[in-house]
């Protein structure tokens, strides 16, 4: 099995201009371009015109799929430099059009009042099964075309704690906990780990919404895709470590699911949550 890209270089971005950059994906990736992997380096590029200050939040929307095939442009709109918060929108091009946008706000670091949510008392990470595996097993059902991008080596090391939400489509409740990191080594950076918190956040994310309709990514006809996605960052993290992502699907309607996700540290700290709403769509006729 060939070894997982170093997220260190796919998330690398060459500045072209004072606001433009362009970015890269992996073109073995598959049809288009993995949702987290534009919410990174769109996060990378606003970074990268922001002083002494984090992210707190992010608000996305994903406009068309990506071409691996060729660059993104990242174009940075410098919206607002204040005392405490700074505010980024930045737009993801490709063949002419808008395919991503992303709206961030950062401030500098202060103190203040804090509580937080209690992490679930869970199975640890070193008792599951790599996801990579579950994926294998699954793929003797999958068409052939499929299986080399199912087969591809993943740079986030995902262990979830019921496994049949990977495999099996038969309804379960609309929850699910995943634990998760960088499979190799990623530095100490804030800035870094924040963006590639954000990059495993879109795994697994919508799969939460098909779980009460025994639906999977192999039921046959269905069609999915990310609509938009919301992160707020609340405490840093060190992605090389363990992380707990705790999914639940409130609602699924019009074609669409929503989900909502808390994450935290292997000792309990709550450092992100999360909110996505994704396209589920059955199409029995359609050709996969």
């Amino acid at each position: 099995m060939a070894k997982a890209e170093n997220l260190i270089d796919t998330l690398a971005l060459e500045r072209i201009e004072v606001n433009l950059f362009r970015g890269l994906a992996p073109r073995d990736e598959g049809p288009r371009i993995f949702g987290g992997l534009v919410i990174a380096q769109a996060l990378l590029a606003a970074y990268a015109t922001v002083k002494d200050s984090i992210c707190h939040s992010i608000h996305c929307y994903f406009l068309r799929p990506g071409d691996p095939q060729i660059p993104i442009l990242f174009e940075v709109d410098r919206a607002r430099d204040g005392r405490t918060f700074t505010s980024r929108r930045v737009i993801a091009i490709q063949h002419g059009e808008q395919i991503f946008n992303l709206a961030g706000s950062f401030q500098h670091p202060e103190e203040g009042v804090e509580h937080q949510d209690t992490m679930p008392d869970v199975p640890s990470p070193e008792e599951l099964a790599d996801e990579s595996e579950l994926r294998r097993k699954a793929m003797e059902h999958l068409p052939e075309r499929m299986r080399a991008m199912v087969d591809r080596p993943r740079p986030i090391d995902l262990r979830p704690i019921d496994a049949m939400s990977f495999m099996a489509a038969k309804p379960a409740p609309p929850v699910q906990c995943v634990w998760m990191r960088a499979r190799e080594p990623i530095g100490d950076d804030q800035v870094f780990n924040q963006a590639v918190l954000a990059y495993a956040s879109d795994m697994s994310f919508l799969s939460t919404s098909m779980r009460p309709h025994g639906l999977s990514w192999q039921t046959p006809g269905m069609q999915t895709a990310s609509i938009d996605h919301a992160m707020w960052f609340h405490r840093p993290c060190n992605f090389n470590d363990w992380h707990l992502y705790v999914q639940k699907s409130p609602s699924a309607q019009g074609a669409r699911g929503m989900n909502f996700g808390e994450i935290y540290s292997r000792d309990g700290r709550l450092v992100a949550s999360a909110a996505q709403e994704g396209l589920i769509r059955l199409r029995p006729n359609l050709d996969r």
